[in-house]
C-alpha cells in the first residue's frame, strides 16, 4: 500500500476535527498529520482508515480511535528523549505516535501474532522503539525503569502496582480504568509514596490481561 496525497489530506482533515474535539497539543497534531493510519489497517479497511473509530486489527484487538490516541498522547506531556513505556503496543500506531514525538519507546504486547506483525512493520515504515518485548504488561519492564511516562492501552480493572512503581518522581501514568467501559485515569508521582490522581471521562477499550501470552 502507498502513502498518497489523498491520505495527507484526509491526515489533516482528521487532525482538524480532533482539535476541534478539543486537541490542543500541536505535536500532537502534527504527529497525526504524519503518521499513515491506513498503513496499520488491514486493506479492506483502507477507505475508512482517517475516521475517528476504532477497528478490529486481529487476536481480539482494536486499534484505538484518533481521539483516544491523541486525548492520551496529550496527558502523557512528552518532551524529546522522554522514556516512555507502553502497555498493549497492537497495531504500533499509538507506538508510531510516541515516536514521532520524540520519545525513546519501551513497548510491550502480549498478543504474540501481533507481536510478530507489529515488530516487522513498524521499521519498515520508519518508526523505531527502542525495545519491542513480548510479555505481560501487568508486570511493566522493570529492568528499564524508572520512565517519564507510561501508557497503558486496554483497560485495566485495577491500576497495576508494578507500573506505579516503575515511574519517576513526577512521571505520569495514562490508563483506563474499569470494567465494561473505562475512566481514562492520570496518575503524577509526587513522592516515593504519593500520587496525584485526575479521572477523564468514559473510554471503551479491550481488556489488560493478566498473565496472558
Amino acid at each position: 500500500m502507498k502513502d498518497t496525497n489523498k491520505h495527507q489530506g484526509l491526515r489533516n482533515q482528521l487532525a482538524k476535527q480532533l482539535q476541534e474535539k478539543g486537541i490542543t497539543d500541536k505535536n500532537v497534531l502534527e504527529a497525526i498529520k504524519k503518521i499513515p493510519r491506513h498503513l496499520f489497517l488491514n486493506s479492506s479497511f483502507e477507505d475508512f482508515a482517517y475516521q475517528d473509530k476504532a477497528f478490529p486489527i486481529g487476536a481480539g484487538q482494536t486499534i484505538s480511535q484518533p481521539y483516544t490516541v491523541a486525548f492520551q498522547s496529550e496527558l502523557l506531556q512528552i518532551e524529546k528523549d522522554h522514556k516512555v513505556l507502553e502497555i498493549g503496543t497492537g497495531s504500533g500506531y499509538q507506538t508510531a505516535v510516541l515516536v514521532t514525538l520524540g520519545a525513546k519507546v519501551f513497548t510491550i504486547e502480549r498478543q504474540n501474532e501481533l507481536f510478530k506483525k507489529t515488530s516487522r512493520l513498524l521499521p519498515t515504515l520508519g518508526f523505531r522503539p527502542k525495545l519491542f518485548v513480548f510479555g505481560d504488561g501487568y508486570i511493566g519492564l522493570e529492568k528499564e525503569a524508572p520512565f517519564d511516562s507510561i501508557i497503558v492501552t486496554a483497560g485495566a480493572p485495577i491500576i497495576p502496582q508494578a507500573l506505579l512503581s516503575q515511574l519517576k518522581i513526577g512521571g505520569r501514568l495514562v490508563i483506563p480504568v474499569g470494567d465494561a467501559t473505562q475512566i481514562m485515569t492520570l496518575l503524577v508521582r509526587k513522592n516515593e509514596t504519593q500520587f496525584e490522581k485526575t479521572e477523564f471521562g468514559d473510554f471503551r477499550f479491550v481488556p489488560l490481561l493478566e498473565n496472558k501470552n
